[in-house]
């Protein structure tokens, strides 16, 4: 059997993670992608086809020199929830990528919990 690098087994999952979660303009997706330098996040309206809102760690307004740790996916978390607030989005359906809900993908969701989204 060939050997599957992360990224392949990561997306694997997210397809099938993908195939039972879906975004409503009632209820969006919040997606997370994250990278070795940043992460990102997007409130997505499936239904619809567009991203409503998005913040990620590689924007200069953001105010985050990096995203690669904890404190970065925090401030990215509470930035998301401020951003989907002030369009009047208040509770969203979380998905996390492919990736375990540990780390970074934890801290970004806690914070934006915290700013006062609910999943």
């Amino acid at each position: 059997m060939a050997k599957s690098s992360k990224n392949i087994v990561r997306v694997r999952v997210h397809t099938r993670i993908r195939l039972k979660l879906r975004g409503s303009q009632e209820r969006p997706r919040l997606a997370v992608f994250r990278s070795l330098k940043h992460i990102y996040a997007q409130v997505i309206d499936d239904r619809a086809g567009r991203t409503l809102v998005a913040a990620s760690s590689g924007e200069k307004k953001s105010g985050v020199g990096t995203g690669g740790n904890l404190a970065g996916a925090k401030l990215i978390g509470k930035l998301i929830a401020e951003r989907a607030k002030s369009k009047g989005i208040s509770k969203v359906v979380f998905d996390r990528g492919g990736y375990l809900y540990h780390g970074r993908v934890k801290a970004l969701a806690d914070a934006a919990r915290e700013a006062g989204l609910e999943f």
